[in-house]
C-alpha cells in the first residue's frame, strides 16, 4: 500500500469516525424530541433555534461535571470499563460500506476503510466484546445495583447473540459470502434479502434491540430497579462514554440490519445513474435506511414497556433461538434443493 493510499484511508478514517460522533451525538437530541412528540411535550428547545445546540450543551457539560471514583473500586478497572464500550462500538464502522467506488484527484477512492472477506464475523466478534465493557465497568464499581445491571447485560448479551448469529448464516447461505461488500452487490438494485428472509430479519432487529441493551430490553441498566445499573457510580465523561457508546451502537446497528436485508446502498433504478453521481445517491440512499432504523429504535423505545427479566430470557432462548434454528435449515434445504444437490 502506497503513501498515497494510506493517507486516503487516514482520511476515511476521521470522517466516519467525526460522522458517526456526530450522528450519535444528534441521536440524543432526535430521541428526546421523538419523546417529547410521543408524550405530547416540548423537549429540548432552550440551547439554539429549535434546540439544535443541546448535543454540545450536554457534552460540554459531561466534560465539566466532577469526576469521582469511588473509593474501594477497582481503579483501573473503573477507567477501562467506558473505555472499551466505546472503542468496541466505534471500531465496528471500519469495515462498514458506505458507498461504491469514487473517482476524485485523479484517484479511485474506497468508501471502506477495510475489506475483509470475513467481515460480518469481524463485526460479530468485536461486538462481542463490548460485553466486556459493561461487565468490567460493573464490577470494579464495588457497587451491588452495578454487579446486578454488568451480570444481566453479559446473559441477555450471550442470549441474544445465539439468534443472531445463526439468523446470520441464513444470510450466508444466500449470499455464498462473508464480506459485507459481496453481501451488498448480491442485492443489487432491489434484490434484498428482506424479500426472500423476512422472519431472519425479525428475528434479527430483536436481536439488536437487546444487543444494544434499548427498550424494551434495558434490563442491564433498569432505572426502577437498578438505578442506574452497570453505570450508577459513573460520573462526567466517563458516563458519557457509556450512553455514548449505546447510540453509536444503534448507528452500527442499524447500518448492519440495511446491510444484511436491505441492500445496503443499493437502490431501486440505480442502474440508471453512473460516477459520482451513482456514488453519492448510493451514499444518501444508505444513510436513508439508517436513519429509518434508528427512527424504528426510538419508537419502539418510546412505546414498548420494559420486559422481566424471565420474559427477556424465555423469548432469547425459547422463542428466537428454536424460529432461528428451524428457518436455517429450511433456507438450507431451499438453497441445496435449487442447486439440485437432491
Amino acid at each position: 500500500m502506497d503513501t498515497g493510499m494510506l493517507i486516503e484511508k487516514f482520511i476515511l478514517v476521521v470522517i466516519i469516525f467525526l460522522i458517526s460522533l456526530g450522528i450519535a451525538a444528534y441521536s440524543t437530541y432526535f430521541e428526546r424530541k421523538l419523546a417529547a412528540w410521543i408524550q405530547d411535550r416540548v423537549g429540548p428547545d432552550r440551547a439554539g433555534k429549535f434546540g439544535l445546540l443541546q448535543p454540545i450543551a450536554d457534552g460540554v457539560k459531561m466534560f465539566f461535571k466532577e469526576d469521582f471514583i469511588p473509593k474501594n473500586s477497582d481503579r483501573w478497572l473503573f477507567i477501562m470499563g467506558p473505555g472499551i464500550s466505546m472503542f468496541t462500538a466505534l471500531i465496528t464502522s471500519a469495515i462498514i460500506p458506505w458507498g461504491p467506488n469514487i473517482q476524485a484527484f485523479g484517484r479511485t477512492i474506497e468508501l471502506q476503510v477495510a475489506d475483509f472477506n470475513i467481515g460480518i464475523l469481524f463485526i460479530f466478534g468485536v461486538v462481542s466484546l463490548g460485553v466486556y465493557g459493561i461487565m468490567i465497568g460493573g464490577w470494579a464499581s464495588n457497587n451491588k445495583y452495578s454487579l446486578f445491571g454488568a451480570i444481566r447485560a453479559s446473559s441477555q448479551m450471550i442470549s441474544y447473540e445465539l439468534a443472531m448469529g445463526i439468523t446470520l448464516i441464513t444470510i450466508i447461505l444466500m449470499s455464498g459470502s462473508l464480506s459485507l461488500s459481496e453481501i451488498v452487490d448480491k442485492q443489487h438494485g432491489m434484490n434484498w434479502n428482506i424479500f426472500y428472509q423476512p422472519i431472519a430479519f425479525i428475528i434479527f432487529f430483536v436481536c439488536s434491540l437487546a444487543e444494544t441493551n434499548r427498550a424494551p430490553f434495558d434490563l442491564p441498566e433498569c432505572e426502577s430497579e437498578l438505578i442506574g445499573g452497570y453505570h450508577t457510580e459513573y460520573s462526567s465523561m466517563k458516563l458519557g462514554l457509556f450512553l455514548f457508546s449505546e447510540y453509536v451502537s444503534m448507528f452500527i446497528s442499524a447500518a448492519v440490519i440495511s446491510i444484511l436485508f436491505f441492500g445496503g446502498y443499493n437502490f431501486p433504478g440505480m442502474d440508471n445513474f453512473s460516477g459520482n453521481t451513482l456514488a453519492l445517491l448510493c451514499v444518501l440512499a444508505f444513510f436513508a435506511k439508517i436513519f429509518m432504523f434508528i427512527f424504528i429504535f426510538m419508537w419502539i423505545r418510546w412505546t414498548i414497556p420494559r420486559f422481566r427479566f424471565d420474559q427477556l430470557m424465555h423469548l432469547g432462548w425459547k422463542t428466537l433461538i428454536p424460529l432461528s434454528i428451524i428457518n436455517m435449515l429450511v433456507t438450507g434445504i431451499v438453497i441445496a434443493f435449487y442447486q439440485g444437490w437432491f
